[in-house]
């Protein structure tokens, strides 16, 4: 193998309540849309519509039923009874807030849910209509306006919000994505800020609470650093375990939600050492990031991580104003982001507007109700957030990106190349990508991976990979699989069925692809 090395440098409340209740509600009607099938035939279903054969309620009306023995929401001209789901729902109480309110308003910054099996099911529920005077226009074009122009060759997932992957043949061009290029995650509209005026609070909370602000400029008097990191979407490759096992709920990821960047800014570490944290008091504590992205409902991203990892010198983990030399891209944080190499994209929060340090982590639905995993016998009935850990570091993964699946290629001296992407969370470094031609029987290793000349335990950017594998004379068609190996010797399993969960999070199992053979 021949190994190429690069030197390359609160809100109130009542309103936090309410954004976690209206998004548990959005989560729980697409859990029950096992029982609503698509079919491509199917009549177009929009919901919310007038339907003159209901009753008709005030909205004074609706707000009466907000019990465990009534339970109602609205939605445009529809008035819902969801009193069925209260049982089993994975907010427990905190969903009695949204009693008799409308859920339009939080649907329009989650456009993904707009979607005809969606709409139908929630029909499903539907009692009556909301009374003329009552309904309100929720139009969201206002929330989308000022929306960064993005590149075409991106693969858009959904519009509103933005996600979109990278295509594959891209992944492998560039060993540090182009900045137009890297993937975009987005959960809320993008929010416009300005540099100069850009101030990020930070507050540590103990015996006594001390708080500190810092602009952009304050934070440039501290050591600037560059850390190469990939970023993954802990829901990368969420596709194959959806069509390999069964169905699961989020975003449809291909194998595009990963890309790698140079990241230019101050350590974290520095920034909370200077505002009071001691180093020798970090157990059990935590660092919540604060986003100034925002929901329709005025609550801002949140999310954490364990004090402890924000300490460790060996961490890298940065306060970013650059990506790759360039300041940061609207999509990708700008002017100020958190990077924290080795762990699901979303502990990196965009905008970021505040810091606290506290004995709790962050108390957002984002946090709490999300980017858990279960096992594969858990169902949304049975899963309990409250009781599953956070995922704070990802597993070892890889993807073929050349050939890609369907693809005819020409076999020359008796062999395929095949090129990919290998990565590992917790700075785990690639120490070996097999691929196999025939079902697993043999494995050919892979003849160059190109990674970063990083620390041990400090490999935080992804490893590109060259494989020629053998194939018959004969053949016709062929199965490609490949898996890797990272330095503490995790490899990648095998099926998806043994790590299947109901968020569809931290798929890792081999990556296969079938190829016809031209002789």
């Amino acid at each position: 193998m021949r190994v190429k090395v690069f030197y390359l440098e609160p809100k109130e409340r009542f309103l936090q309540q309410l954004s976690s209740v209206l998004c548990l509600l959005e989560l729980l009607l697409m859990i029950k849309d096992k029982n609503v099938k698509s079919q491509s035939n199917d009549v177009v279903i929009e919901a919310g519509e007038k339907l003159p054969d209901l009753p008709t309620y005030t909205a004074e009306e609706v707000s009466k039923h907000g019990d465990k023995n009534s339970f109602w929401v609205t939605y445009k001209h529809g008035v819902y009874d969801v009193t069925k789901f209260l049982p089993s729902h994975p907010g427990g109480e905190q969903i009695m807030n949204a009693g008799g309110l409308s859920i339009e308003p939080f649907w329009n910054v989650y456009g993904m849910h707009k979607t005809p099996e969606i709409y139908k099911l929630l029909e499903s529920y539907r009692i009556g209509n909301l009374h003329d005077d009552d309904v309100i226009d929720h139009s969201d074009d206002e929330l989308w306006v000022k929306e960064p122009v993005r590149d075409n060759r991106l693969i858009v997932k959904t519009a509103k919000p933005f996600n979109a992957e990278i295509p594959a043949k891209y992944q492998i061009e560039f060993f540090d994505t182009p900045n137009e290029l890297f993937y975009v995650r987005q959960h809320m509209p993008v929010p416009e800020l300005d540099a100069d005026d850009h101030r990020l609070k930070v507050t540590v909370k103990g015996s006594k609470i001390r708080t500190e602000e810092f602009s952009l400029r304050d934070l440039d008097k501290f050591r600037r650093v560059t850390t190469r990191a990939a970023l993954m979407c802990a829901g990368n490759r969420r596709s194959e375990m959806n069509e390999q096992v069964k169905p699961v709920k989020g975003i449809g990821w291909m194998g595009g939600a990963i890309s790698n960047a140079v990241w230019g800014g101050v350590y974290l570490r520095d920034v909370l050492l200077y505002s009071g944290v001691d180093p020798e008091d970090t157990k059990g504590k935590h660092v919540i990031f604060t986003g100034a992205d925002i929901d329709a409902t005025g609550v801002n991203f949140s999310t954490s991580i364990p004090l402890d990892m924000a300490m460790n010198p060996s961490s890298g983990i940065l306060l970013a104003t650059t990506m790759n030399g360039h300041p940061l891209p609207p999509d990708h944080g700008r002017p100020l982001r958190a990077v924290v190499p080795g762990a699901p994209a979303v502990r990196s929060v965009k905008w970021l507007q505040s810091i606290t340090v506290s004995e709790d982590e962050s108390p957002s639905h984002w946090h709490q109700k999300d980017y858990r995993a279960f096992n594969p016998s858990k169902t949304w009935e049975t899963a309990d957030f409250a009781t599953a850990p956070p995922v704070y570091s990802l597993p070892v993964t890889s993807a073929i990106c050349d050939p890609a699946d369907g693809d005819v290629v020409s076999v020359k001296n008796g062999a395929v190349q095949v090129r990919g992407y290998a990565y590992s969370g917790g700075g785990a470094k690639i120490v070996r990508v097999d691929v196999s031609a025939d079902g697993g029987r043999s494995w050919w290793e892979a003849r160059e991976l190109q990674a970063d000349a990083a620390p041990p335990q400090q490999h935080y950017g992804w490893t590109l990979w060259t494989a020629s594998v053998p194939v018959a004379t004969q053949q016709k068609e062929v199965e490609l699989w490949a898996k890797a190996t990272d330095s503490n010797f995790n490899t990648q399993p095998e099926r998806f069925n043994d790590i299947w969960n109901i968020r569809g999070i931290l798929s890792n199992a081999y990556h296969r692809i079938k190829i016809k053979l031209v002789h």
